[in-house]
């Protein structure tokens, strides 16, 4: 037992070092266009399927509660928490359309939309819909599993 706790703690700090060589310049530019949306009062709304959902979430309570530091809530919202939105979509149309539609209904010219994945499995069409976005937001994605967004 302490052989595969110790491969699988290997292996997630290894992920870890190569995310940061691979993204970390990434991560702060995307980090800075959230910041510059913030400071022109525009939000980031944060998205994705399964497990990666409760991250948006997660994420979403960050920003709006606090994260580290006392300061003042951040305009942030996680697509994956409206029930009655999500199954009406899924429903009415279909499971594909349930963030762009969200999006198309709440975002604004200057917001930020952060998709998680850790499948690869949610794919542009899903997030922004057949024509993209109307308003020209900024996107950002975290993936995994060795997969990019389809």
């Amino acid at each position: 037992m302490d052989k595969i706790v110790e491969k699988a703690l290997r292996e997630s700090i290894k992920v870890k070092e190569e995310f940061i060589k691979e993204n970390g310049r990434n991560l702060i530019l995307f980090a800075e266009k959230i910041s510059q949306a913030f400071t022109v009062d525009r939000k980031l709304m944060i998205c994705g399927n399964g497990g990666s959902a409760a991250d948006a979430q997660h994420m979403a309570a960050e920003f709006v509660n606090r994260f580290m530091l006392e300061r003042p809530p951040l305009p942030a919202i996680a697509l994956t928490t409206d029930s009655s939105v999500i199954t009406s979509i899924g429903n009415d149309y279909s499971f594909e359309d349930i963030f762009s539609k969200q999006v198309k209904a709440i975002g604004m010219e200057g917001d930020v939309l952060l998709a998680i994945t850790t499948s690869g499995k949610l794919r542009e069409r899903d997030l922004c819909g057949e024509g993209g976005t109307r308003f020209g937001d900024i996107h950002g994605g975290v993936h995994g599993w060795g997969r990019r967004p389809r």
